[in-house]
């Protein structure tokens, strides 16, 4: 009778080696997977901000406008969100903006820094922004500077990741977690703005006070600038000294500061009413990730691993004959015992993950409750500083159009002005 047990033992045996490399080099993968990285530059450690060597005289300063983010887009998987929420988004949207401009602020490069709800015409230097990615552990900014010619400064993606220790050193104004990549974008607009010339200074600033007159009055202004077909903006004459109607816009812009100048005081009142909630989420949820993290990869890890030793058992069972099979009978329920606790203890794991992630919704939710929309009242107005604001702002520079053509008895013009407006728009690099 022919003995069939050698052609029974290759393919259970074949059959044990594929599944264990297979499951190994998933453990693996899962281990690589833990080390992925974000997208952007990153940027260094300890980043010092550049300051002139002596202070700047008013003709070399020129006024920054950073508008508000945009907030981006979350992750459409769930398990990717990992307690993120559109909420906390928008909040970032506005604190980021806010706290570059106090970086901005302290280098000495510029005059006056305001957060703007929307673009601002009459802007001298614009920063634009995008949040790519944010969780607490790692942040990304895709940032656009441009002035009033409409000549890009340059763009970039900012990437920095936090140490758990960065937590623990913040300040309001001063240092945040990711100061260093604030630090950065302040450092490199400061590096464009030093290799203009006195005479692009000047002009930048006479461009910017034009455009915001043509933005009041196109028909009485449209003369003063010309526009190339790649876009840039120069001047073509300047106004008479003392003209009345020039003097007239300079008279409405010193208005339409004032209400910038009221909308970042509630500004800067929201960033230091979010700042602790939002320091404490950023804070515990770096340690709610990294913990998240590590669960995830023992628990698969164990399970992969059990389910090897399993299958082992298996192979070992019907490797031999009945004697091998009786000897081997012990190490086969050793491994199956053993293999089933790590199944069960990887799910036990994955259960703990759960709780994490539960924890980070729970911080979010906390979040977002603390992070509600502000109004402020402006001339008997209310405004309020959420996706509306931008509408708002608006609707005040209609009014400021509406006070110039009473003053100078011309023809409001429509809130829609061609020509002469932003450079192209904010684009993330591929």
């Amino acid at each position: 009778m022919r003995d069939d047990t050698a052609t029974q033992t290759l393919p259970v045996k074949k059959l044990f080696e594929f599944t264990f490399f297979n499951l190994l080099l998933a453990v693996m993968l899962v281990m690589a997977s833990s080390c992925a990285t974000i997208p952007g530059t990153q940027v260094g450690d300890q980043v010092a901000p550049i300051v002139p060597a002596n202070e700047l005289s008013d003709a070399e300063l020129l006024n920054v406008s950073v508008q508000v983010f945009d907030p981006g887009q979350l992750p459409e998987d769930p398990d990717k969100k990992n307690g993120l929420s559109a909420e906390i988004r928008e909040a970032e949207s506005r604190f980021a903006p806010i706290h570059l401009k106090h970086t901005l602020q302290r280098t000495g490069y510029w005059g006056v820094v305001r957060v703007v709800p929307d673009n601002d015409i009459g802007s001298e230097v614009l920063v634009q922004g995008k949040i790519e990615h944010s969780d607490g552990e790692n942040a990304v900014l895709h940032i656009m500077v441009s002035d009033a010619r409409n000549v890009v400064w340059f763009q970039h993606t900012y990437a920095e990741t936090a140490r758990p220790e960065e937590h623990n050193s913040v300040e309001p104004e001063k240092q945040d977690v990711f100061q260093d990549l604030f630090n950065s974008i302040a450092n490199d607009i400061a590096i464009y703005r030093n290799s203009l010339s006195p005479s692009e200074i000047a002009e930048i600033r006479q461009v910017a006070a034009l455009k915001y007159a043509y933005s009041m009055a196109p028909d009485a202004f449209a003369s003063y600038l010309t526009e190339t077909p790649e876009g840039r903006v120069a001047i073509q004459r300047l106004p008479a000294e003392n003209d009345p109607m020039f003097d007239r816009v300079e008279a409405v812009k010193v208005r339409d500061d004032l209400l910038v100048d009221t909308i970042n005081d509630y500004y800067d009142i929201y960033y230091q009413d979010l700042w602790e909630p939002y320091s404490s989420w950023r804070r515990y949820r770096h340690e709610e990730v990294a913990t998240l993290r590590k669960l995830e990869r023992e628990a698969l890890t164990k399970q992969l691993l059990g389910i090897t030793a399993i299958v082992g058992a298996i192979a070992l069972g019907a490797s031999g004959d009945y004697e091998t099979a009786v000897r081997t009978r012990p190490l086969q329920d050793i491994l199956i015992a053993g293999g089933a606790y790590s199944v069960y203890s990887g799910y036990q794991t994955r259960q703990e993950s759960k709780i994490n992630k539960d924890a980070i919704e729970e911080l979010g939710a906390s979040f977002s409750s603390e992070a509600e929309p502000l109004t402020i009242e402006v001339e008997g107005k209310t405004i309020r500083l959420t996706g509306s604001a931008e509408q708002q702002y608006a609707k005040w520079r209609s009014m400021l159009k509406q006070i110039y053509a009473q003053e100078t008895g011309l023809i409001p013009q429509s809130d829609s002005v061609p020509g002469f407006q932003s450079p192209a728009s904010l684009e993330t690099e591929p």
